[in-house]
């Protein structure tokens, strides 16, 4: 009986170290690997779930434990390039010269979306529309009242109120800012010259949150306001979300298929490194500013043990753990994607 509760105690993750030795009389398992990563905060829904179940599935885990910090993209690339962590997850890829200096490789992990986001008394999800040019005048201050004929002229029949409109944007480095601002980039030409895009970027007006966590509560705090989260944030907290209008003229929801049907778009095999920005993507069912989450890793770590168990983590992920990211609203990678992927691996990873 004592022996059975000593093996009930232990964590999921060594419960097959710890009933081989049992069984056999050898030393109990070593200390779990420790994997570090930090960076995207638009990823890290499902990257936390992934990583509680990498960790219980003992089988896959082989004994490895994962330490994500959801820090927001900029700091995430900052902390790979500065060796403080095994990997590092952001929304904006790595051009190949700037990953050869820095000795990184790259790859896509999920596809999922940004979405604009508003707290209109009355005004329910997917009621309101915009265009990208509407947008970008909002967060430039060129539009400043709700109800604003630029605004109204999309909105036949909703209740818009003659209130100001408070702006609320990402304030850490981000790649959910990254895509907002690239796609604002190709659909004003004011917004390219004057802001332009970046992790970071000199907003013109509005308040700023951190995180992904920080814009959604802020806005459902804030009476008339906008913002941008990623999805997998509009679902799990019940934000009210707005149409976009794509590249074919139609007003799109931001869903899993027309992630998809953006993402299909994509011609990966002629992207190095898989630098690829799906934001106003062609087709009339895709949602226009679809964006991908990558991962950035040495490409010669000094630990060969930490390279094994993380490519086996990504690897579980990629083949394993795709229905957790379709529940989340995110895209999972095609197959012949995730093939590609572990061809990079071998070609590109040293381990």
């Amino acid at each position: 009986m004592k022996r059975r509760q000593a093996i009930k105690s232990v964590g999921l993750a060594f419960a097959g170290a710890v009933i081989s030795a049992a069984l056999t009389g050898a030393a109990p398992a070593p200390a779990p690997v420790v994997i570090t990563g930090a960076g995207s905060t638009f990823v890290n829904p499902v990257l936390s779930v992934w990583t509680v179940s990498y960790m219980k599935d003992f089988h896959a885990s082989g004994g490895a434990k994962i330490d994500y910090q959801s820090v927001g993209s900029g700091a995430g690339i900052e902390r790979i390039k500065a060796g403080k962590v095994d990997f590092g997850a952001s929304d904006m890829p790595l051009k190949p010269g700037e990953l050869a200096k820095a000795g990184l490789g790259q790859f896509p992990l999920v596809i999922g979306g940004v979405v604009p986001v508003v707290n209109l008394a009355g005004v329910g999800p997917g009621k309101m529309r915009f265009t990208g040019p509407v947008l970008a005048d909002i967060f430039l201050g060129k539009i400043k009242r709700w109800n604003d004929p630029a605004i109204a002229r999309l909105n036949p029949g909703v209740g818009l109120p003659d209130a100001e409109i408070v702006v609320v944007h990402r304030s850490d480095g981000s790649g959910t800012t990254f895509n907002w601002a690239n796609y604002l980039s190709k659909e004003s030409p004011q917004w390219r010259t004057k802001v332009g895009e970046g992790t970071t970027v000199a907003w013109p007006l509005g308040q700023g949150a951190n995180g992904n966590d920080g814009v959604a509560s802020l806005v459902q705090q804030t009476p008339n306001a906008i913002g941008y989260v990623e999805y997998a944030y509009v679902t799990r907290s019940h934000l009210t979300w707005g149409l976009v209008q794509n590249r074919a003229g139609r007003f799109i929801a931001p869903s899993a298929k027309s992630f998809q049907a953006a993402a299909d778009t994509a011609n990966w095999s002629a992207a190095p490194d898989f630098y690829h920005v799906l934001t106003d993507a062609p087709g009339a069912g895709s949602y226009p500013i679809t964006a991908t989450s990558f991962i950035l890793v040495r490409k010669r770590l000094p630990n060969h043990l930490h390279t094994r168990e993380l490519l086996n983590l990504f690897t579980w992920a990629l083949n394993n753990g795709q229905p957790q990211a379709a529940s989340l609203g995110y895209v999972p990678l095609p197959r012949t994607l995730v093939f590609r992927v572990e061809v990079y691996w071998t070609t590109n990873i040293e381990h």
